[in-house]
């Protein structure tokens, strides 16, 4: 008669150009997983504490720390925060140029989710290549615009650092029908591809109880069929005048949430356009005071590529927040990776866990 023992393994921790950090304690029955246990901290660089020793401005190039992947929504959600707290008013051209900007990074940072999720499953090169490629397009837009390409601390409390260098409009309208032709090649490679849908189908199904339960958010929380948007339910800047769709999810399972990030990119190109033509004249520049001092409390959220992203400020009137706490969504993303993964095999722990698209950074604070 043969003896089963139960078997504890290390898988991590990863090298950061995986998905961070990241170390999970798994326990097997064989191949298969009973539990799982997320060990994190290997980044972490204590972001909300150093926030009480800078100034708001101070701060701004820290948020682009968080979730190194969309910087430029990270920068937004601290500068709507502090607007928000201290009633400054944004001119209509700057909140345009902030939608173009967030939505073109939200499209960066999906085209590497997918990309980095197919070669989590073994396709090595080319969908990789593929998005990187154009996903570089984008990047060198960033670099004309504020001269950086991945940290850019663009956006300022009261608008941005600078309005659009010329031409640079032409480069994003010549991008849009260009990403559309490129993303139906790249489904072409993936999305009926009959290995690629048996290694994620029905794996590391989420249920929409479940995700709500855990407090999951953004593309993992639509793909488990639940249909909900900040952008759309509590609208900020200008999304209320634009028509866009929010894809959702039929099975909560890992394909679910590739397919969800693909037809997302198809929305942000869609804002982008919508957003580029009605684009008002104006000076987006901040023309606010440089110190802030700001006293009460307030807390808000935006739709980030990777789910809410909240930042909450308590200020007493100092040039420093008194508290400054952020609710990262990888945190809670990565949270129910244990509930998902229980029952399945070693390598499709790899999947549920590439379809989370986790950052790490964002995690460890």
């Amino acid at each position: 008669m043969m003896e089963y023992e139960e078997l504890i393994i290390n898988m991590g921790p990863q090298h950061p150009s995986t998905h961070g950090v990241l170390y999970l304690e798994l326990k097997l029955d064989g191949e298969v997983v009973l539990d799982c246990r997320p060990n994190i901290g290997y980044l972490h660089r204590s972001i909300e504490k150093i926030a009480e020793n800078r100034s708001f401005v101070q701060f701004m190039p820290f948020t682009d720390r968080l979730d190194y992947l969309a910087s430029m929504n990270n920068n937004l959600g601290l500068c709507l925060t502090v607007e928000k707290l201290m009633n400054i008013a944004v001119s209509p051209r700057a909140q345009y140029l902030r939608v173009i900007i967030a939505e073109l990074n939200r499209i960066a940072s999906h085209l590497f989710a997918v990309s980095t999720f197919a070669q989590d499953l073994g396709a090595f090169a080319t969908p990789l290549f593929y998005a990187l490629r154009d996903r570089e397009k984008i990047i060198q837009i960033f670099d004309h615009i504020c001269g950086q390409r991945l940290t850019y601390n663009y956006m300022r409390v009261g608008g941005v650092s600078g309005d659009l260098p010329a031409g640079v409009d032409a480069l994003i309208k010549e991008y849009i029908p260009y990403q559309r032709k490129m993303l139906d090649e790249f489904e072409t490679l993936l999305t009926g591809n009959v290995i690629f849908c048996a290694r994620s189908k029905n794996i590391g199904v989420l249920s929409k109880e479940t995700a709500i339960k855990y407090g999951v958010t953004g593309p993992n929380l639509r793909a488990s069929g639940y249909k909900w948007d900040l952008r759309k339910d509590e609208p900020y800047l200008v999304y209320d005048k634009f028509d866009f769709d929010i894809p959702t999810g039929e099975n909560g399972d890992s394909w679910d949430r590739y397919i969800v990030r693909i037809r997302e990119i198809r929305e942000s190109l869609k804002i982008i356009e919508q957003a580029l033509g009605g684009l008002p004249e104006g000076d987006p520049v901040a023309k606010v005071n440089k110190v802030f001092r700001p006293n009460g409390e307030t807390y808000m959220c935006t739709e980030n590529p990777r789910g809410e992203l909240g930042f909450y400020i308590v200020g007493d009137g100092n040039i420093f927040p008194y508290r400054l706490k952020i609710r990262a969504p990888s945190f809670s993303n990565l949270s129910v990776l244990s509930a998902m993964v229980k029952g399945l095999n070693i390598s499709d722990t790899v999947c549920a866990l590439g379809s989370l698209d986790i950052v790490m950074g964002e995690i460890d604070r």
